[in-house]
């Protein structure tokens, strides 16, 4: 899928930080769900966010969907609004090192909803109506975001121009 570039400038102020260990994480969520026997979208270690947080973290499903059940109630999108950095619930502390591995609240909320328009757009448009709790949707979106975050990455690194001089004798 061929990656549109011309707005790559409104990209980088809402999306994650592109880093080489966030995109790989990115990567094997997205296999993880693809390989998966069993995808729940209503449990918070094993659906979109969760798969991802266990690549970031390496707490298993488990642990993540009692973290969340010991926080306050809600979906991801409940439980990033409710974000507290200072807090120390375990939750939030999942939370945090989500965001220090690069990921921004908002990537968190579209990530379980796959509606962030920036990975959206990259889609042909009949492919664009996307479900969030059905597993393939989820890796391609998943697939499509780490392409883009490698793509700005790539864009980002400049590389010295060398110049090698040959000597004649």
């Amino acid at each position: 899928m061929e990656i549109d570039y011309s707005k790559f400038h409104q990209i980088l102020s809402a999306m994650a930080i592109p880093n080489l260990s966030l995109i790989n994480a990115i990567r094997s969520a997205a296999d993880a769900i693809e390989q998966a026997v069993h995808y729940q979208w209503g449990h918070m270690g094993m659906c979109n966010c969760g798969h991802l947080a266990q690549e970031l973290t390496h707490l298993s499903k488990s642990e993540i969907h009692e973290y969340a059940l010991r926080a306050r109630e809600g979906d991801w999108a409940d439980q990033v609004a409710a974000f507290c950095p200072t807090s120390k619930l375990p939750m939030d502390l999942l939370i945090s090192t989500m965001l220090d591995a690069g990921l921004t609240r908002e990537d968190l909320h579209h990530l379980e909803r796959l509606s962030d328009p920036a990975v959206i757009q990259q889609f042909p448009v009949e492919e664009r109506n996307l479900v969030y709790n059905r597993k393939e949707d989820v890796v391609r979106y998943m697939s499509v975001w780490a392409d883009m975050l490698e793509q700005i990455m790539l864009k980002e690194i400049a590389l010295p121009i060398l110049s090698h001089q040959v000597t004649v004798q």
